[in-house]
């Protein structure tokens, strides 16, 4: 069966259909860049210039769908996120960003979608300005190996090019031409439609991680020894995961510490020395070089990278693992707990949510169940 965001493409009745599709039209936009008028005036046409694309002709019918609900989805945090400043310019920043995280709660949370086809659909959301400005940044060839581990370049320089191709502005062509030179740099940099090759997940770590370094370096590793660091939102199943996968693993847990110090949950000021102490007990395993599971929710990219940077500095090998239960389950694995999290701090928790992505660390894992 293919999964389809909407039963509809008619732009009267998703407006009707979808809260945030109606808001669209409330939202102005800086007329040097989007003379076509509001958020919503924009998003009609770039969704009439996805279908008019041969490329997006050719896909088939759930690489469509995937991509017109990315299209549908790209500037939904314009809502939020714009600004108009003393001169009267109108400027969304970080809207890609927030988009992500609201596009992926929709998609778990509304409309239930298969997990690999909602994560594209929020990586497409987040990344779909970068082939406008990849080749001004510092080391562009490291941010596309990172973009490409989590999108098909095929499909982003496709949404680029309708996001351009559905707006009027004085400097559409030149535009234009950096989504050209984008697609031949992904090709150069053997990232088109497919992620760059390496002989290994550490050759690969070891390059993201050193900017002096080749990409074919295999980095020699003296006593290799494992760290799995647990993500995922309360409830989804990070205590039945290690009774089942990490027999007579030393577990550190920051939710025990808490107990064991008898800390609330909404004790909030002593979340630093809880962290603190968690990390001190790290230290301990690390300097042996014994493996271990940390095991707290880790929902920000912000907190899994401090911790992957401390675990690797001792040369651990870290293996972020992913959790996730449909929306409904999720729920009432959360009410049967001993300790359940309140339904408003759940909610809360889903709206910032990032999920763990593969340029994180040498290895990251997906234990999903699909709706």
């Amino acid at each position: 069966m293919i999964w389809t965001m909407s039963q509809t493409q008619s732009w009267p009745e998703l407006r009707q259909q979808f809260s945030w599709v109606d808001e669209m039209h409330d939202v102005p936009q800086d007329a040097h860049h989007h003379a076509e008028g509001n958020v919503g005036i924009h998003t009609q046409m770039v969704l009439d210039a996805l279908r008019a694309q041969a490329g997006y002709q050719a896909l088939d019918s759930q690489q469509q769908a995937l991509l017109w609900a990315a299209a549908l989805l790209h500037d939904v945090e314009k809502r939020s996120t714009t600004r108009i400043d003393e001169e009267g310019r109108i400027s969304s920043p970080g809207h890609a960003r927030k988009g992500e995280l609201t596009a992926r709660e929709i998609l778990f949370r509304d409309i239930p979608t298969p997990f690999a086809l909602r994560e594209q659909i929020a990586s497409l959301v987040r990344l779909h300005g970068l082939p406008l400005w990849l080749l001004e940044r510092p080391a562009p060839e490291r941010l596309l190996l990172s973009a490409a581990m989590r999108v098909d370049t095929r499909l982003l320089a496709m949404l680029a090019r309708a996001d351009v191709e559905g707006r009027e502005c004085a400097d559409k062509k030149a535009i234009l031409d950096r989504i050209a030179l984008f697609e031949l740099f992904c090709q150069e940099q053997q990232c088109w439609g497919q992620e760059r090759p390496f002989p290994s997940p550490a050759s690969r770590w070891h390059y993201l991680t050193h900017p002096e370094s080749m990409p074919g370096f295999e980095p020699w590793i003296e006593q290799p020894f494992e760290v799995i660091l647990l993500s995922a939102l309360p409830g989804m199943g990070k205590d039945r995961y290690i009774a089942a996968h990490c027999h007579g693993m030393p577990v550190i847990s920051l939710d025990d510490i808490r107990r064991r110090l008898g800390v609330t949950p909404e004790n909030r000021a002593a979340t630093g020395r809880i962290v603190q102490q968690a990390k001190e007990e790290a230290r301990v395993l690390l300097r042996q070089k014994t493996p271990f599971v940390w095991n707290a929710t880790n929902i920000t990219r912000q907190l899994r990278t401090q911790l992957v940077s401390l675990f690797t500095a001792y040369g651990a090998e870290v293996n972020i693992v992913y959790l996730e239960v449909p929306y409904q389950q999720w729920k009432e694995q959360n009410r049967n707990r001993q300790h359940a999290v309140p339904e408003a701090v759940l909610q809360r928790m889903l709206k910032k949510l990032e999920l763990p992505q593969p340029d994180e660390a040498q290895h990251v894992e997906y234990r999903v169940t699909d709706p």
